[in-house]
């Protein structure tokens, strides 16, 4: 093919990626040689946790071409999702309702945009048929914002999710690799955070540690989804109903007053996650949780991590005779495991405290009302 060839067949590539449902797709090469010490120095400070995946993989996540050897470009793309009627303030404001993060409302991303990349990459062979093409959605170690980046879909933000101007964070990245001298797109030379911390400041258990730099093993997201053991007792009450990942530092963000619902049908919110009790939740036997979360990310954390998340979120709620007696009846079912039992124990203490508070409380009431202190009086009796 001839160059010219080429830079048609760029823009027939968007065409056909927006067809298929994309909102927005770039090209660039694989050079991410400028990111390869920042990726080492939080690796050395195990920042990544658990996820040994990250440690084992190494320098390839800063290194496409090995993913696919003859890897000239990749095709960066994004794809929203937040849906319609987020309820994300009902949720979060409502300590009896579970927060499940936007993204997980709805059908399971990864297959849906690989069966698109897929799609896109069938397109593409048509018209090229030397094409050597590998798609990835979270598939493989690869830094796909810095990736998208290049590509000009946005900038990566402090909270190191990439941000567009056009729709803020909330959407999904996908890549497909290819062989072919594409024309490159120009990445963005400003980023839009300037001198703003709100991520930063209002992250639940701190995680976000420095600008662009996140300590996994604070993020709720983190613990909620990819720790298979115990949550640290000192950040189990800072995570309050949250209970599958965590958005707060994306809905802080003054650049998501730009974002547009999805039209992805596939994303819509199902009525079982949107805006769940947290003890209808906690009821779920393992039968259910897998029969409930069906086509659902949420699936792949298993029943075991299901209940401890919840467990912390019933410790967290307002003391409650129901959530005591729930957690009571978990505990003594049988062939409830350890990890989770620990949680639910934890849960039960933290009620308890709580009723103890409210039983002094009431009592300090009493005594006010028998001395005949005004109203007024009464209310600082009660602090």
């Amino acid at each position: 093919m001839t160059t010219p060839d080429f830079e048609t067949l760029a823009n027939d590539i968007k065409l056909w990626a927006a067809e298929l449902g994309f909102s927005q797709v770039g090209i660039t090469d694989t050079d991410l040689t400028e990111h390869e010490p920042t990726l080492a120095d939080w690796l050395a400070k195990g920042y990544h946790g658990d996820m040994e995946y990250m440690a084992r993989h190494g320098m390839m996540r800063a290194r496409p071409h090995e993913l696919l050897p003859g890897t000239l470009r990749v095709i960066s793309v994004r794809m929203n999702y937040l849906p319609e009627q987020a309820a994300i303030a009902h949720v979060l404001s409502n300590p009896q309702l579970g927060y499940i993060s936007r993204y997980a409302l709805g059908r399971d991303y990864h297959k849906l945009m690989r069966q698109r990349l897929k799609k896109l990459s069938d397109r593409i062979e048509q018209a090229a048929a030397e094409l050597m093409a590998r798609p990835f959605v979270d598939s493989a170690p690869i830094l796909e914002r810095p990736l998208a980046k290049n590509a000009g879909l946005g900038w990566v933000g402090k909270h190191s999710l990439l941000i567009n101007h056009q729709q803020g964070s909330f959407f999904f990245l996908g890549e497909l690799l290819i062989n072919l001298p594409l024309p490159m797109d120009a990445p963005l030379t400003e980023e839009g955070c300037g001198k703003c911390v709100a991520c930063i400041t209002a992250c639940p258990t701190g995680a976000i540690v420095e600008p662009y730099v996140v300590d996994a093993r604070r993020c709720i997201s983190y613990l909620t989804i990819e720790q298979d053991g115990p949550i640290p007792l000192e950040l189990r009450p800072l995570m309050g109903n949250r209970i599958y990942g965590c958005d707060d530092c994306q809905l802080i963000c003054p650049w998501n007053k730009f974002t547009k619902a999805s039209q992805e049908p596939d994303f819509a919110a199902r009525d079982n996650l949107h805006a769940p009790e947290l003890l209808a939740l906690f009821d779920w036997d393992e039968d259910y949780f897998l029969k409930q979360t069906e086509g659902s990310p949420i699936r792949r954390i298993g029943h075991r991590r299901w209940l401890r998340n919840i467990a912390v979120a019933l410790g967290n709620a307002p003391v409650s005779p129901s959530i005591i007696l729930a957690l009571e009846q978990k505990r003594q079912q049988e062939g409830v495991d350890d990890m989770v039992l620990e949680h639910i124990e934890w849960a039960l203490e933290q009620q308890m405290i709580g009723l103890a508070k409210v039983g002094r409380k009431t009592e300090r009431l009493i005594r006010a009302v028998d001395k005949g202190m005004p109203s007024h009086a009464r209310f600082t009796e009660l602090k």
